[in-house]
Formats: structure tokens, C-alpha cells, sequence
């Protein structure tokens, strides 16, 4: 496979101008593509992930059918909580499930801290194999959950409504609750930082569940752990043997993403992350005035929208566009990920528009 030079998401991220607005989509690999499908049927979820050879080549499948402008690893946000202890399967239909979840300040006690190296080795090996294929052409995106967000499904023992119990340590046992988010800001960044050490070239943190709190208790009891993840990342200078060629270096750049937190977005600007991304329940030029000018973006379309006729994507797509009006810092994605039975023919379709629509 041969790619060309392609650093506008890179230029993007650094609010740099570019030649034209970048695009990539979450989930960008996934159940939408007859290619993902063809593999998923001779494996499981977790083996998908936790065989490099095979994330490497779902990472690669949509680089190969679209003109994105990033590959994003192909990979799980809790995995990694399997190094600490907690004992993680999939169970289908119901998504994942924690099978002890954590219930006790002692069972938060009782955690373990990681070598990432030792316990998701399979990701960084599959972000090695990834790097050899693009060479230095085209950034890589590697990805973990943040603190919160594997916090509540490490409590709650799977996905939540609620976030009952999350919530209830938070404000009943806060000294048990800041000691859980201390060992899981650390774990985040170790994994981070090896995932630049093996070849990534940016960290994109998905705090999904984060929009659940109110403004206040995330400042106290989130955004502490986020600044200290973002922090280190940003002071990572690569030691490793195996970093290559291309591979994210100090200052790699930081993407924070979380749902339903368009009240918290003037918060968000103190994460210290170089790019926010926004979901689609803001307009992206009200979103980034709040934000201020110290902070690149990323979003918006609703996911759902790509279902719809052609004429109606490009009308949508058109808009976000317009709202960011070419300024440096803009990356198109959606405003979450790629959804099970998308039109293919739209995906590629949309990438298309966007650089088109974005060089005039």
C-alpha cells in the first residue's frame, strides 16, 4: 500500500492552517464494513483486540476504502482495566461486563498498577504493525479511556443509566473515590504514553460518560485526573527502543471527547487537551466561542444523519463546515461514532465533501 504525505490532521490539532479541513470518524472501523464483518465472523470481540495482527488489519480496512485523513487503532477502552485486576467479558447483546466490580475502598485498594507493556501489549504491538504499514505518512490516533469514564464501568459493573453507585462513592466516600481516580489517572497515562512509544502519533481520550455529572462535581472530582493525564503526556520526551519512525513525540497532540457536556465546555478549555471534540447537540461555532481560541476542535454531524438521502448529509455537513468557516483548528468527524448499518457509499461519500467542500 502506498499513501501519500497527509499532516492535515496534525496541522489541525496544532490550530495550524491546512489545505483542506481533515477528516476522520470514530468508530471509523467497525460492523458498517462488509471487510470488518468478514473477520468478526471468525472471531470474537476480544480477540479481535487482543490479536495484533487482526487490529492491525481492521485499523487499516477504512484507510484503504476512504480518504480520512487519520487512522485511529483499532482497540477497547477497558481492556487495560483487566492489568488492575478486574475480570472483563463481553456478553452479546448486553456489551461488556465487569464480573466484580468494585463495590468496597478496599476492593479500590486492592488495584493493581500495571506495566501497560506487560498487560496491553497486543495494542502496542498492533500500533507497531500499524506504523510499519503507513510508514510516516499518515497519523495514527491511539486512544484510552479516561479516568471516569472506566471508573463507572469498573463500580456500576457494565453501562449505566444512572450512575448510581459511581456517584454515591463519589459523595459518600470521597477519599475512596479520588484514590480510585489517582490510580486510574496513572494507569491512563502509562498506556498513553506507550501507545506514543510504540508509534502513535496523538492520544484521543473518550470520558463518554462524563456529560452525567453536574459542572461542579466534574471540576472537583474529574478534572484534576484529566489535567494530570493531559500534563504528562504533554512532558513525554520517547526513551524507547521501538519508537518509530514518524511516531507521536513531545507534545503529542491530546483530543478530550465526551457526550452531552456542551454545559461544561468553558470547563473543558482547562483540561489542557490541544483539540475538544463536541458531540452534535451544540452548534460548532457556539461551541467554540466558549471554548476560546486556545482550543482546536473536532466534530460535529449526528451519526444518525448518514442514514438519510445524500442531499440531506451534504446540507449538514455543509453547515458544520460554514459555522467553522476555514478557521485553523477544525477537524470533521462525527459527533460519535460510526453506528452499525451505515451506508458505506455515505461514509466514503462524506469524506469526499469535506475536502472538497472545504478547498473552495
Amino acid at each position: 500500500m502506498r499513501y501519500r504525505l497527509n499532516d492535515r490532521f496534525l496541522k489541525a490539532c496544532r490550530r495550524q492552517p491546512a489545505d483542506r479541513t481533515p477528516v476522520w470518524f470514530m468508530r471509523q472501523a467497525g460492523r458498517y464494513m462488509p471487510e470488518y464483518r468478514a473477520i468478526r465472523e471468525r472471531y470474537g470481540f476480544l480477540e479481535m483486540v487482543k490479536t495484533p495482527e487482526l487490529a492491525a488489519e481492521i485499523t487499516l480496512q477504512p484507510i484503504r476504502a476512504f480518504a480520512v485523513d487519520a487512522a485511529i487503532i483499532y482497540a477497547d477502552i477497558l481492556p487495560p482495566l483487566e492489568g488492575m485486576g478486574l475480570c472483563l467479558s463481553y456478553a452479546k447483546g448486553e456489551g461488556p461486563v465487569i464480573h466484580n466490580p468494585l463495590r468496597a475502598p478496599a476492593d479500590i485498594a486492592a488495584l493493581a498498577q500495571p506495566d501497560p507493556r506487560e498487560t496491553v501489549g497486543y495494542t502496542l504491538e498492533a500500533i507497531r504493525l500499524v506504523r510499519r504499514e503507513l510508514g510516516a505518512t499518515l497519523p495514527l490516533i491511539g486512544f484510552s479511556g479516561a479516568p471516569f469514564t472506566l471508573a463507572s464501568y469498573a463500580i456500576e459493573g457494565g453501562g449505566s443509566r444512572e450512575y448510581r453507585r459511581t456517584k454515591q462513592l463519589m459523595h459518600r466516600q470521597p477519599d475512596a473515590w479520588h484514590a480510585l481516580m489517582a490510580k486510574l489517572a496513572r494507569l491512563v497515562s502509562d498506556y498513553a504514553l506507550a501507545q506514543l512509544a510504540a508509534g502513535a502519533d496523538a492520544i484521543q481520550l473518550f470520558d463518554s460518560w462524563a456529560g452525567a455529572l453536574a459542572p461542579d462535581d466534574y471540576a472537583e472530582f474529574v478534572l484534576p485526573y484529566v489535567q494530570q493525564i493531559v500534563a504528562a503526556i504533554k512532558r513525554h520526551e520517547p526513551t524507547t527502543q521501538d519508537q518509530a519512525p514518524g511516531a507521536g513525540g513531545p507534545g503529542a497532540p491530546v483530543i478530550y471527547f465526551g457526550t452531552d457536556m456542551s454545559g461544561m465546555l468553558g470547563m473543558l478549555r482547562h483540561t489542557g487537551a490541544d483539540v475538544v471534540g463536541l458531540d452534535w447537540r451544540i452548534a460548532l461555532d457556539d461551541a467554540w466561542a466558549q471554548l476560546g481560541p486556545g482550543v482546536a476542535v473536532q466534530g460535529n454531524l449526528d451519526p444518525h444523519t448518514l442514514f438519510g438521502p445524500w442531499e440531506a448529509i451534504e446540507r449538514r455537513a455543509a453547515a458544520i463546515l460554514d459555522r467553522a468557516a476555514g478557521r485553523p483548528g477544525h477537524i470533521f468527524n462525527l459527533g460519535h461514532g460510526i453506528l452499525t448499518e451505515t451506508p458505506v457509499e455515505h461514509v466514503a461519500r462524506l469524506a469526499d465533501f469535506v475536502h472538497e467542500y472545504s478547498s473552495h
